[in-house]
């Protein structure tokens, strides 16, 4: 059954709470950029992509989803889990010896749920686009989506993926950019200004769209708006405003959270902040991955 606005809504504040207590005990991590994502996270994974948690590698005949800024892995850790692709439990291992729950997703260790591993920085787009592409080559009528950074379209390969989708007239594609307007050296203005985003985008041939990411019905509403466009010719883009850190206010619109773990105190203060709405999940330092292999 389709979930509700207030329902979607419901399970991010669990989300985020899992995410905070995942950096928190491993010591690090990266909380902001999670933290501001996870209600697009809840929204695809709960509402709009069609998904199937026994997973196959191959995602035939079902959506797929690929993480290009794979450092905010504890959010995807997070909504895979919760939607039913391994034991909830399983979170507290992030980052830990022998974990298949590592700081960047990887495939090496069979996790379910991730297909390619991620995190260096402008790859994530090109493999999207080598599956969308494949899709339409193999007939198959479902949708690859994709989320990048905005610090990482500073990357060179991006602009290659971007030039190729429309070329290609890959239209079975949607990519959503984190945009937070921060990197983990501070604003992307100050590092490296990204200009007009936008103007860049439709002139390499895309359809636009914008969204506020933090508001569960105007996110929803875009993607399933983006949905109607997709087999018309073109590549679609949704430019995702967020706020690095949100739903914790002292981490809310800093770069300083882009890579920092809370510390104890500090994790009771985000808890605080959060609601906890499925029950969180009990510490146990002796769980063994290698038993839901």
């Amino acid at each position: 059954m389709q979930k509700t606005i207030d329902e979607l809504k419901s399970i991010a504040s669990q989300v985020r709470r899992d995410i905070v207590r995942q950096t928190s005990f491993a010591e690090s991590g990266h909380p902001g950029g999670s933290l501001g994502c996870a209600d697009f996270f809840t929204a695809l994974y709960f509402r709009i992509m069609k998904h199937d948690p026994s997973f196959n590698m191959e995602a035939q005949n079902e959506d797929v989803f690929f993480l290009s800024n794979g450092h905010i892995s504890p959010v995807w850790y997070s909504v895979l889990a919760r939607s039913g692709y391994f034991p909830v439990e399983e979170l507290t291992t992030f980052r830990q010896i022998n974990s298949r729950l590592q700081g960047h997703p990887a495939t090496h260790e069979g996790l379910p749920g991730i297909r390619v591993a991620s995190g260096s920085l402008g790859q994530g787009l090109s493999v999207a686009m080598g599956v969308a592409l494949a899709k339409k080559m193999n007939n198959d009528p479902h949708t690859v989506y994709a989320l990048t950074g905005d610090g990482e379209l500073q990357e060179g390969q991006i602009w290659e993926a971007l030039m190729f989708a429309p070329h290609n007239k890959i239209d079975n594609i949607i990519v959503t950019v984190d945009w937070n307007g921060q990197q983990i050296d501070g604003s992307n203005e100050k590092v490296l200004s990204l200009g007009d985003l936008e103007g860049k985008w439709r002139t390499f041939g895309w359809e636009v769209m914008h969204a506020d990411g933090n508001n569960m019905e105007i996110l929803v509403q875009t993607l399933e708006r983006a949905k109607t466009r997709l087999g018309l010719g073109k590549p679609i883009v949704i430019l995702m405003k967020t706020d690095m850190g949100h739903g914790v206010d002292f981490m809310m619109g800093s770069h300083k959270w882009h890579g920092v773990a809370p510390n104890p105190e500090q994790l009771l203060t985000a808890l605080a902040q959060l609601e906890e709405t499925m029950g969180d999940y009990s510490y146990n330092p002796n769980y063994q991955t290698n038993t839901h292999s």
